[in-house]
Parts: C-alpha cells; structure tokens; sequence
C-alpha cells in the first residue's frame, strides 16, 4: 500500500494542471499543501470549479429595471466540465427520457397522420362512413 506522501505526490502530480487549485494551493503554507489526500484535493477542484464562470457558448448577462430595484438575470449554455453528483445525474436522466418520450411521441403522431393523409389520399375507407374530417380540412387547406 502506498504511504500517504506517495498518494499526495501522486495526486499533485494530476492536479497540478488545473489554475484554480494551483493559486489556493499557493496561498497556503507547504506543509499544509502537503497534507491534502487525492481524494481531497479532488473535492476542494470540484468546489472552486462550482464557483469559476468560464467562457460560455451562450453567455447573456443584462439588468431590468422595475420601478425602483433593478434586477440582473444570467443565462449561459455550454458543456458541462464538472463531475456531477448523484442528485444532479437522476434529474438529467429524468430530462433526457422526457425530452425522448416526447420526441417519440411526437414522431408517432406524426407518421399516423402522414399514413392516414396518404392512405385518404389513396381512396382507400377502412370503415364505411367514418372519418375524422382531418382529410376534408387537409385538401381545403393544402390542396
């Protein structure tokens, strides 16, 4: 087993890359540097980098006035870079298999009313004397 020196060179050595943690690093004195785990190390990275705003796709930043306060609003977009925790990991499950139920759902009803467009269009009357009138609305609309 590795002694804890060996751990912490080794944990230096992979995160000596990342600016953030180097500068907090520096502030502090060496044999406290040293005292730091991987696995700390890793977290303390993983909270400076919740807190740093790097450059963004989509970056918009602007205030609104409202009677006497204004009020600033933030939204930006890109890549997400950071380690997700479980919580954050369920709710973008859950987003991604709603946004696919939706996009399936979306695409079924689609195909239906383009079979059923093409199948009205063909003359072809599955039940004698029914029709959902979306055909009659189509070629007044359309045709």
């Amino acid at each position: 087993m590795k002694s804890l020196d060996a751990q912490n060179a080794a944990a230096r050595d992979k995160l000596k890359n990342d600016i953030a943690l180097r500068k907090l690093l520096q502030r502090m004195p060496k044999n406290v540097q040293d005292s730091f785990t991987e696995e700390q190390l890793a977290n303390i990275k993983i909270a400076i980098g919740a807190r740093t705003w790097g450059s963004h796709v989509i970056d918009l930043r602007s205030t609104v006035k409202m009677f006497r306060y204004r009020y600033y609003y933030v939204f930006v977009a890109g890549r997400n870079r950071r380690e997700l925790s479980a919580r954050e990991r369920r709710i973008g499950l859950f987003i991604q298999a709603v946004a696919l139920a939706s996009f399936l759902t979306f695409s079924t009803l689609l195909g239906i009313l383009v079979l059923y467009l093409l199948k009205s269009a063909a003359g072809i009357d599955i039940f004698p004397g029914f029709s959902f009138g979306v055909w009659g609305w189509f070629k007044g609309e359309f045709l």
